[in-house]
């Protein structure tokens, strides 16, 4: 029995020598320079390895947190989540970065960020793919989208990103006139008459300059009508035919101009962080 433990013994000892002369894994970041941790997140980002560069992101932060590249490190970050599309997670790095830098040089790009992550989550380019007008989803997203882009031409009227943002607040108003008129043309569909002339009034009042108000004045013509109300049909029916004598509405046969929403199919491709500092 003793011989038999002596065995054992030694052989316990043998195997953690040899685990001993293995190399051992660890970090390999380890003693990486500032600069080279960025190169290497940037080289990750520039492949579409998104995971990977937040990583090495993230580790560039916490080994040099008052260091030059801090700053940009938390910039790239919101982006890659922005380019894996998670909204959450984009939307809360670039929420941190705003509020732990509300001066720094290039905090209008994470405000103008902030707007796209919002935009393309509501817009979605998939959406010209499948041939479906994203003014038919919840408003929620394009609301939140609409006062990120406020906030970045208010706050920063001179900034790079201001023209691009002024064209994408245009889009947005289009878009939440649009979804007052489908929510109308559903109640008049349904036979809630009243309901329906509430939501297209409500277009042509919030709403003057969007290309949806001509369907919302024709939807408040035809409600009008089904409530037995004529002398209000007959004015909505004059405002409409003196402001769009050509409609299509009036013509169910003409085929009409692409949707104004699909003008957005051409949208130049985003700036990424490294863009900002240009």
């Amino acid at each position: 029995m003793q011989k038999k433990l002596s065995v054992l013994v030694a052989a316990s000892a043998l195997a953690l020598s040899a685990c001993s002369m293995l190399p051992q894994s660890g970090d390999e970041t380890k003693n990486w320079s500032a600069e080279k941790l960025y190169a290497e997140a940037r080289d990750e980002m520039n492949g579409g390895h998104y995971e990977a560069a937040v990583k090495l992101f993230e580790k560039l932060e916490t080994n040099y947190p008052f260091g030059t590249y801090a700053a940009q490190a938390q910039m790239e970050i919101a982006y890659a989540y922005y380019k894996q599309a998670d909204q959450a997670q984009a939307l809360a790095a670039v929420e941190r970065f705003i509020k732990l830098h509300p001066n720094h040089a290039q905090v209008d790009y994470m405000y103008y960020l902030r707007g796209l992550i919002n935009f393309n989550d509501q817009i979605g380019f998939l959406s010209f793919v499948y041939e479906q007008d994203p003014t038919e989803r919840d408003p929620k997203a394009t609301r939140e989208a609409f006062a990120a882009f406020k906030a970045l031409v208010d706050k920063f009227p001179n900034s790079k990103y201001t023209p691009d943002a002024i064209a994408r607040l245009n889009y947005l108003v289009n878009a939440m006139a649009q979804y007052e008129v489908h929510v109308a043309n559903y109640y008049y569909r349904r036979g809630a008459y009243l309901a329906a002339l509430n939501r297209a009034q409500a277009a042509v009042q919030d709403y003057s300059t969007a290309p949806a108000r001509e369907e919302a004045l024709f939807i408040m013509m035809r409600s009008y009508d089904k409530l037995g109300m004529p002398t209000l049909r007959d004015d909505a029916q004059r405002v409409f035919t003196m402001n769009y004598p050509d409609s299509r509405f009036l013509n169910p046969n003409a085929s009409g101009d692409a949707p104004w929403w699909k003008f957005w199919s051409k949208a130049a491709a985003k700036p990424s962080p490294k863009d900002a500092l240009q």
